[in-house]
């Protein structure tokens, strides 16, 4: 069981930056791809980045360049640096959790196990 809790989120001006954390819970959160996802109203839940236990990281084509994810286990702690905010990039931010190592599997939302409760971002123009 892992349980996650995010923070960081606010309201910025285009152009801005947040960082966003997301704080786990669990023995096994150390061997557990992270991924942030976010979602629009109306809208998809959609994978932005995603960090696996190895450290590879992957990211959505619409934030590379600007975002940047990064862990620390011994924190038990994943971080998504977020620069040069656009008002697109405004949604509810989530962090997740799965014990896989699989870009395929990793792509799906549904496959995600463990949620935290989500951090709203809001980039004004």
């Amino acid at each position: 069981q892992v349980q996650l809790v995010e923070s960081g989120g606010g309201l910025v001006q285009a152009g801005g930056s947040l960082r966003l954390s997301c704080v786990g819970s669990g023995r096994t959160f150390s061997d557990s791809a992270i991924g942030w996802f976010r979602q629009a109203p109306g809208k998809e839940r959609d994978l932005v980045a995603r960090i696996f236990g190895n450290g590879i990281t992957t990211y959505a084509d619409s934030v590379k360049g600007r975002f940047t994810i990064s862990r620390d286990n011994a924190k038990n702690s994943v971080y998504l640096q977020m620069n040069f905010l656009k008002p697109e990039d405004t949604a509810v931010y989530y962090c997740a959790a799965v014990r896989s190592s699989s870009f395929a599997f990793t792509n799906s939302p549904d496959n995600w196990p463990y949620w935290g409760q989500g951090t709203q971002v809001t980039v004004s123009s």
